[in-house]
């Protein structure tokens, strides 16, 4: 049997590419897809979002393989007209998200977030980031059970259409991941929210760093409710579909039935809390590094080389902006958190601030040079003023994001 340490090392050789695949543009259709080949799937305008109809619940399933998935504006139009009519079904009990091929979601189609903003396309922009993040909201307060089966790359948007939800089964397949850093953008989709609520400062790490979890990583910290093995994932399927019920303790016994019993490998970053809080909890990003520097020296500790070295790739301007964001998150609910990120991440497509998102996307998706010219170049370089503008609404006419007041019971 695969190690957890191993596990762990495949995941993250895995995670280095798989932004590059948003470029690849191979169409997949129901009828050339055999592992969705059902005739019980029905399939949207140019099938990239597959809806299974259950006796008494709906499975959706996220159709992008060449993509891996990744959102772009019709997929999140198509998602909130389909769970909007769904929660107003009394025959409905509860939903189920996947995907297919080998991720459940990699998150926004950022290659194509890049095309609008190189052809000046900017309202396209908006409502890319105005139509996913109110489905994301639609999840967080969703009145009936949420499932998602989080059975292979599971990272930004991805973690944004399923973290809100009541449940999340994570797998030996999954690699969680909020990179957003490493492209000049911000950890958004709500990571400010959920990375803000995760123990210590392990937001802060994963929100700097772009560091991936496994599945087990992410039981153990709270991002996923349920941990399984990827053998049993057709076995949770099929006790999903065969439930009559509206009740989120049904579902909750059906996912316990699979639930395996793991722990995090010695070499996980959850193994390291008393150097990650120590490093990670200080005000800014240069005391950060320093402390991270200092524990490397007295330490002679591999680990801090290593999360210095991804800090020090990073956009710099990125990780200070991404640190606010999660200290911010951490007194904000849901949608407030959502709000405020539509505000940065239309700041961030502007680019009058900076161009880092463009040039992020440019050396690590489209040129493949792994060599971003920042700018600001260097955190020193990073003024006050930017990190300011980087929270402020584009102009005193550029409306907010518009969620809905709603609240779901909490399920305890």
């Amino acid at each position: 049997m695969q190690t957890l340490s191993r596990r762990r090392s495949e995941l993250h050789r895995f995670s280095s590419t798989f932004l590059n695949q948003f470029k690849r543009t191979t169409t997949h259709t129901l009828t050339n897809n055999s592992s969705l080949s059902d005739h019980s799937l029905i399939a949207d305008d140019k099938s990239s979002v597959l809806v299974e109809r259950n006796a008494c619940s709906r499975t959706v399933v996220l159709n992008r393989p060449s993509f891996l998935n990744a959102l772009n504006t019709s997929m999140g139009r198509r998602l909130q007209k389909l769970y909007k009519s769904w929660e107003e079904n009394p025959d409905i009990g509860f939903v189920v998200m996947k995907g297919s091929g080998r991720a459940f979601c990699a998150g926004g189609d950022i290659v194509y977030v890049h095309d609008m903003i190189r052809k000046g396309n900017i309202e396209g922009c908006k409502e890319f980031f105005w139509t996913l993040y109110t489905f994301m909201y639609l999840v967080g307060t969703y009145l009936k059970p949420h499932v998602a089966i989080l059975n292979g790359i599971t990272m930004g948007g991805g973690a944004g259409v399923s973290i809100p939800g009541t449940f999340r089964v994570a797998t030996d397949k999954t690699a969680f991941a909020t990179p957003e850093t490493l492209i000049g953008f911000h950890p958004d989709a709500g990571a400010s929210f959920h990375l803000s609520h995760l123990p210590g400062y392990l937001g802060e790490y994963l929100a700097l760093t772009g560091d991936v979890l496994n599945g087990v990583e992410m039981a153990a910290c709270g991002l996923a409710t349920h941990y399984s093995l990827t053998t049993n994932v057709p076995a949770i399927e099929d006790c999903l579909k065969n439930l009559i019920t509206d009740d989120p303790s049904v579902v909750e016994t059906c996912l316990q039935k699979y639930t395996d019993l793991d722990f995090p490998s010695n070499a996980s970053v959850i193994r390291r809390t008393e150097t990650l809080n120590k490093c990670f909890s200080h005000d800014t990003v240069e005391e950060i590094i320093d402390a991270l520097e200092s524990e490397a020296e007295k330490t002679n500790d591999g680990w801090c080389n290593d999360v210095l070295k991804k800090l020090k790739y990073a956009s710099p301007l990125s990780l200070k902006v991404a640190l606010r964001s999660i200290r911010e998150g951490r007194f904000q609910t849901l949608d407030q958190c959502l709000i405020r990120e539509y505000r940065m991440s239309l700041q961030a497509v502007v680019g009058h601030i900076s161009g880092d998102l463009y040039e992020g996307v440019r050396a690590r998706l489209l040129d493949k040079d792994f060599a971003p010219k920042w700018d600001p170049p260097s955190l020193e370089h990073v003024t006050q003023d930017m990190v300011d503008q980087y929270f402020s609404p584009l102009s005193s006419l550029e409306p907010d994001l518009d969620l809905p007041t709603k609240q779901r019971e909490a399920f305890t």
